[in-house]
């Protein structure tokens, strides 16, 4: 694997977008990766949900942790979203987990997948997510 848990951990701290959710990377695994999004109260929308926008947030992130188990750093750091599709199946009243993993790894883009689920198992959130990769 390209990264461990720490270089990773390590990159995450460095980046203030990703500390304005409070990201937690819960595991690593070839082509997938997971993280906990702790519950705060400005995600809340009315009914007591967190809003969309955070599990979409979530998503993308996760699928770009998991592409740095698979791409050497420095070109996984410039890759980016070109697509982000997303399905909300529940809602979330609390800390949840996303799930992402890598399906293709193309010579320019890059597929994924990412589940939401509440701390319970229940499913919250899929997305499907396309990144591409920068030229060489």
């Amino acid at each position: 694997m390209p990264i461990t848990e720490q270089e990773l951990s390590q990159i995450l701290a460095g980046q203030e977008f990703i500390q304005y959710y409070g990201v937690e990377l819960y595991s690593l695994g070839d082509g997938e990766a997971t993280i906990k999004i702790p519950f705060q109260k400005k995600f809340e929308r009315p009914g007591g949900v967190v809003n969309g926008p955070v599990f979409m947030a979530a998503a993308d992130l996760v699928v770009w942790l998991a592409l740095f188990t698979k791409i050497d750093r420095a070109e996984a750091m410039m890759s980016v979203t070109t697509e982000l599709n997303t399905a909300f199946l529940n809602g979330a009243r609390g800390d949840f987990l996303c799930t992402g993993k890598i399906l293709k790894l193309g010579k320019r883009l890059i597929y994924g997948t990412a589940e939401s689920r509440s701390l319970e198992g229940k499913i919250v959130s899929h997305h499907t997510v396309t990144y591409i990769r920068p030229y060489k």
